[in-house]
């Protein structure tokens, strides 16, 4: 999500935040902006879509300072317009962020009863406004942000100038990342580390309930309350290919691990754990005439999909039919104005939902999509956009889209069942509460990642691999195949366990490892089973299993354990372990993880 930058020091501040943006932009690039300070002044350049249109702006109008703020952004709220874009300003306060203020709708209407005039469609206006009244009630830059945020709920990285105050940056953080550069006679602030290291290798990483207030020759880290932080810089040795990624050796296992907080970031404000409810901002559709649902994606997408399919049916009760996108419209589907159809693509782009979505359109049915890039075709051609805030996606072999997508499907599959009143409001806090712990398992799971590592040197050098799964979770074992073929090029297959003995059986030698997903679930006896038929003809089994899990483990040959969680998460936790032993199988091999052969991010041809 959005990428954001500030610096102070004797260089130009344009070309330092220039350059700290163009490091920045993977994390969005919907629009960009920068304000300098100079002779006591706030000058803004604003452009929507990526950030050579802001460099071309600059070099039109140029504008010079030594300290200054900038900002990529991943639309959140608002469309991606220049008067969107970052930074914001009021009253000689300008402001960027990263994250979403969840409780801004009540903030606005509060300073619009002040008097307060509101040019954008942000949440993040709201700080420029908040850190504007507290000055013009006499505190300086600093308290005067400690001040604003107390007022806020949600998540942010943000930095701050202000003209009453122009040798200062103040920034703050709360779930989202800030990392301070500190060099002599300078200072820089980031969302990541590839923004710094052109200033300094010396860098301190904010943690959440922190704030900083820089000036050229010094900084100060304090907690929201006001008492003093002590800690020294690190130093960072790498390569600016390597920082880019984060530290990590491959975007994909970048984006693996950023799964709990891209998790996180698509149902924060939408459930309410109190009552139970979903809300979804101008849903309009009218559930109560809905009598058939069809989910229509392509790829990873699809395999969400059949996820959904059971969600939507145990839920909200209708039937619910997945197809492949490709497919659909070539046959005849029963569809009418009593149809919702249901898109699923991470980057709106893809040619043959899109072509599926406008032929039901033509027959009259309702249209939804769940998409992981605002203002796409695929948001612009639907009726209504549930949007997954993964973030940037480089690597093609998808990861965090597809468990963000999954999210997604619960959520609105939930909405489904307590607006048609199939599920109670006890049942819809339980789901909620269950959904709320889900990050915090997955970040369990990603602190097993050494363990899964060594389970693939074990294994790497098969030629072919069986993935099995019931239920919720054959389609995780279809995910967890195609994740392997896809970066590996190992050959390998997902089925429903139950037909393991309608054909694949014939398949099984030592040669041949079954991963068997077996959570305790109601499937779970029949799992033991198909796992006995597999050791009985010599195959070898990595499972899948629960925590604590007494039977399955002592059928396996290797087990990889997943925390206990609801049935109907239980796939979104199956799903990480699989991408992880995938990653390190093609780590092993050799082969292009992040740009495997013949495959590309997103498929716009049909």
């Amino acid at each position: 999500m959005c990428g954001i930058v500030g610096y102070i020091g004797p260089k130009d501040s344009v070309s330092v935040l220039l350059g700290g943006l163009k490091r920045l932009e993977y994390r969005g690039y919907d629009s960009s902006g920068i304000a300098v300070l100079k002779d006591g002044k706030v000058e803004l350049r604003r452009s929507v879509g990526k950030l050579e249109k802001l460099t071309t702006e600059v070099s039109k109008r140029p504008l010079d300072g030594n300290i200054g703020i900038g900002h990529t952004r991943w639309a959140t709220h608002g469309r991606p317009t220049e008067q969107n874009a970052h930074p914001h300003i009021e009253g000689g306060v300008a402001v960027v962020h990263n994250g979403i203020i969840e409780n801004y709708i009540s903030l606005k209407e509060e300073l619009i009863r002040e008097g307060a005039k509101f040019k954008s469609e942000t949440d993040t206006e709201i700080l420029s406004h908040l850190i504007n009244r507290e000055i013009k009630n006499g505190k300086k830059l600093e308290e005067a942000v400690r001040s604003a945020i107390k007022f806020i709920k949600g998540t942010y990285a943000i930095a701050a100038i202000s003209e009453d105050e122009p040798d200062k940056i103040v920034g703050a953080r709360m779930e989202c990342p800030l990392i301070l550069g500190v060099a002599k006679h300078e200072a820089v602030l980031s969302s990541d580390l590839p923004a710094i290291l052109d200033i300094t290798r010396h860098a301190i990483f904010l943690k959440d309930g922190e704030m900083v207030t820089l000036t050229k020759d010094s900084f100060d880290i304090t907690t929201f309350d006001g008492a003093p932080v002590k800690r020294e810089p690190s130093v960072i040795n790498w390569s600016p290919m390597m920082a880019e990624k984060g530290g990590y050796r491959h975007f994909m296992l970048k984006e693996i691990f950023e799964q709990p907080r891209a998790i996180t970031d698509t149902f924060r404000g939408l459930v309410l754990e109190e009552s139970g409810d979903v809300f979804l901002n101008k849903f309009e559709i009218p559930i109560k005439d809905i009598e058939r649902i069809y989910i229509v994606a392509c790829g990873t997408s699809w395999h969400a999909g059949l996820v959904g399919k059971h969600l939507f049916e145990e839920f909200f009760r209708k039937p619910t039919e997945v197809d492949l996108a490709s497919e659909f419209r070539y046959r005849n589907p029963l569809i009418d104005g009593k149809t919702l159809v249901i898109s699923i693509s991470q980057s709106g782009e893809t040619a043959d939902t899109l072509a599926a979505i406008k032929e039901v359109k033509r027959r009259g049915a309702h249209t939804i999509s769940i998409c992981n890039v605002m203002e796409s075709s695929l948001t612009r051609e639907t009726d209504w956009s549930l949007m997954t805030h993964a973030g940037p996606e480089i690597g093609v072999a998808s990861t965090k889209a597809f468990t963000t997508q999954l999210t997604a499907l619960y959520i609105l599959a939930l909405y489904f069942g307590r607006a048609s009143g199939n599920l109670t409001k006890e049942a819809g806090i339980s789901l909620i509460q269950e959904l709320v712990k889900l990050p915090k398992k997955i970040e369990m799971i990603l602190d097993e990642a050494p363990k899964i590592e060594a389970l693939a040197k074990k294994y790497f050098h098969l030629r072919d691999f069986i993935y099995l799964g019931r239920g919720l979770n054959f389609p995780i074992a279809l995910e967890g195949a195609l994740k392997l073929k896809e970066i590996s090029y190992i050959h390998a297959e997902g089925y429903a366990a139950g037909e393991m003995k309608h054909g694949p059986i014939a398949l099984i030698d030592e040669n041949m490892p079954v991963v068997a997903i077996a959570p305790h679930d109601l499937s779970y006896p029949k799992m033991l089973g198909n796992m006995e038929e597999v050791k009985a003809r010599g195959g070898r089994i990595i499972a899948l299993v629960n925590e604590n899990d007494t039977e399955a483990s002592l059928k396996a040959d290797d087990v990889i354990t997943i925390p206990e969680a609801s049935a109907h998460l239980t796939p979104i936790l199956m799903a990480v372990p699989l991408q992880i032993l995938a990653y390190h199988i093609a780590v092993l091999k050799g082969t292009d993880v992040d740009q495997p052969r013949n495959l590309a991010k997103s498929v716009t041809v049909e």
